[in-house]
């Protein structure tokens, strides 16, 4: 594992299960659970992380590694339930609530899928669950499109090759491979320092980094509301509300930045609900959120594994006008990207990779992720999906709603996904602590309806 991958899997315990995942529609009627058993069946030869499991090296000097499961069976993996009649949304997200905040098992391969049966107008739904170690946001998206077809009329499925796991590796032949990598290790740091000698030129970069650097700091100091952040469980609400595609182009139109700014923009109307219902909302009054950015390269499409850093940006809650809201998000944003600041969390993850790294994990003893506080109230991630339909066995799937895990001191997340014209937003909420959910959900609804209106009034 890289040392990101390694963190995500190090830092899950029972109150923090750390699996990414995505409730999943599909127009009727339903498959029987044999022909999904086969699709899936079918496609396993092209993700071969779906047939290994993890294994620890011993007093964890070395990151964990990936080893063929001599005991996978695949049905483990392929769950089936039902709705009771009449199937409905609210229905579904109440069991997709219970499903996502079971964790999986760490001693087999890391995922599920649940086949789901009942849903109102003749539909059915998939539940998927990977773990973040295996997959961020855009190689889980890749990994959507090998799951799924992009034709109605398919191929028919190919017959299941026999798979023989490799052996598994000794408790010995782990330890050389680590204390090999370890003696490597201080190799990529000198070829760092070179990098940064060849580079050492751009001062005009370097300067601009380090000033977008500052400011990105100087806005940890804003106070912000603190009451979003506390102690999580091992229960999930979970809800999800749409918008769409074309509304934003319309409020691009009229007002500029990009997708992710209006969505954003959305959130922290959202929030602003949120907190007013509370009775905890003031003038400047703000929602700091963490925003994953994805720095994968060209070539590493299909690579399952996590190729992400992450930014910070104020959601300014108490700004009453959802106009200005909108320009110092776009303010913030343009700063961010300008001056390269997603280049400081990959720099931070890089450190995940010393040899030190995974011992410290596995103790506890210094993550980000560990920290109980109030710095960060919230997670904020946006993937783009496929603008076409995909189908599955025949069937098109018509709604596609993400879900992000919780960590540390943070109660809430959001993630929102794109498919077919649509913004699916999934609204990940810790149970006990997160009950006025659905009060976030209609307020992101209403701030893509407050910017709609403004854009489309007449001047």
């Amino acid at each position: 594992m890289s040392g990101l991958d390694a963190s995500f899997y190090l830092l899950e315990d029972d109150n923090t299960p750390l699996h990414v995942a995505s409730v999943i529609v599909v127009e009727g009627p339903a498959p029987s659970y044999g022909d999904l058993v086969r699709l899936i069946m079918s496609k396993l030869p092209q993700v071969p992380r779906y047939r290994q499991r993890v294994r620890s090296i011993p007093l964890h000097l070395g990151r964990p590694v990936w080893i063929d499961d001599p005991h996978f069976q695949v049905l483990y993996h392929i769950r089936h339930t039902a709705l009771p009649s009449p199937g409905s949304n609210e229905q579904l997200r109440n069991l997709a609530g219970r499903v996502l905040g079971q964790r999986l098992d760490p001693s087999k391969p890391l995922w599920e899928i649940w086949l789901v049966e009942g849903l109102e107008g003749g539909r059915w739904a998939l539940i998927g669950k990977v773990h973040h170690c295996m997959v961020d946001g855009v190689a889980g998206m890749d990994l959507i499109t090998v799951m799924f077809e992009l034709s109605p009329n398919p191929e028919p499925l190919p017959e299941s090759e026999p798979w023989e796991p490799e052996p598994e590796p000794s408790g010995v032949a782990l330890l050389l491979n680590t204390a090999r990598h370890s003696l490597s290790q201080p190799m990529s740091g000198v070829n760092d320092v070179l990098w940064l000698a060849r580079n050492a030129g751009k001062t005009r970069e370097l300067g601009g980094f380090v000033a977008g650097l500052t400011r990105t700091l100087g806005r940890f100091l804003s106070p912000s509301a603190a009451s979003l952040n506390g102690p999580i469980g091992p229960h999930r609400r979970w809800c999800w509300v749409q918008g769409d595609l074309d509304e934003v182009r319309t409020i691009r139109k009229a007002f500029g930045g990009t997708v992710n700014d209006v969505v954003l923009a959305a959130v922290t109307n959202g929030f602003r609900d949120q907190l007013n219902a509370r009775g905890e909302l003031s003038a400047d009054t703000v929602v700091r959120t963490a925003v994953p950015v994805s720095v994968r390269a060209t070539d590493e499409k299909g690579h399952l594994n996590n190729r992400v850093s992450v930014v910070f940006v104020n959601l300014p809650c108490g700004e009453e006008d959802p106009l200005q809201r909108l320009a110092l998000i776009r303010a913030q944003m343009d700063d961010l990207k300008k001056t390269r600041q997603e280049m400081s969390g990959k720099g931070l993850s890089r450190l995940t990779d010393t040899a030190v790294a995974p011992a410290l994990l596995a103790l506890g003893a210094w993550t980000p992720v560990r920290l109980r506080n109030p710095i960060v109230q919230t997670v904020t991630t946006n993937v783009p999906g496929p603008p076409f339909p995909l189908y599955c066995l025949g069937r098109q799937v018509v709604e596609m709603h993400p879900y992000v895990p919780l960590t540390g001191s943070i109660r809430i997340a959001t993630a929102i996904f794109s498919y077919l014209g649509k913004l699916n937003f999934g609204l990940s909420g810790d149970f006990d602590g997160m009950p006025d959910l659905e009060i976030l959900a209609k307020g992101i609804r209403a701030g893509f309806d407050e910017l709609l209106d403004l854009a489309t009034k007449p001047t």
